[in-house]
């Protein structure tokens, strides 16, 4: 930690208290290649250590971020599916081959729209309307 000296106008940097971090992970770098991620991480006033740590575990999460974005959409999909088949199916009609895989391209086409559609609307604190 820093501590502002009498006579300058710079404030304290408090660093969080570290946590205990047992495992390693390690790769080797170029020269140039060491001096670019070093760059990044001075411009954000991180250590290196800490820098690496940030982008390894950005990326891990919008990984995991991806997945979760698909299987939603593979929800969606059944949800479109169940809904546009049930409602005719209750009021007694047949659907017809034809029919059945005109409503498979429809969704297939238009569940990544109802995907982000569902999820604005639970980000925006919306409700369902039936």
């Amino acid at each position: 930690m820093e501590v502002a000296t009498p006579g300058t106008t710079e404030r304290a940097i408090r660093r969080p208290p570290r946590i205990n971090r047992s495992k390693t992970v390690s790769t080797k770098l170029t020269e140039a290649e060491f001096t670019q991620v070093e760059r990044l991480a001075g411009g954000r006033g991180q250590w290196l250590s800490e820098w690496v740590r940030d982008v390894l575990l950005n990326a891990a999460q919008d990984q995991e971020s991806q997945h979760s974005v698909a299987t939603f959409a593979e929800v969606q999909a059944i949800r479109l599916l169940l809904i546009n088949t049930l409602e005719p199916l209750l009021r007694g009609e047949n659907l017809t081959g034809e029919q059945f895989k005109e409503l498979l391209r429809y969704v297939k086409t238009n569940k990544r729209k109802a995907a982000k559609e569902m999820l604005a609307s639970y980000t925006e604190g919306a409700t369902e309307e039936p």
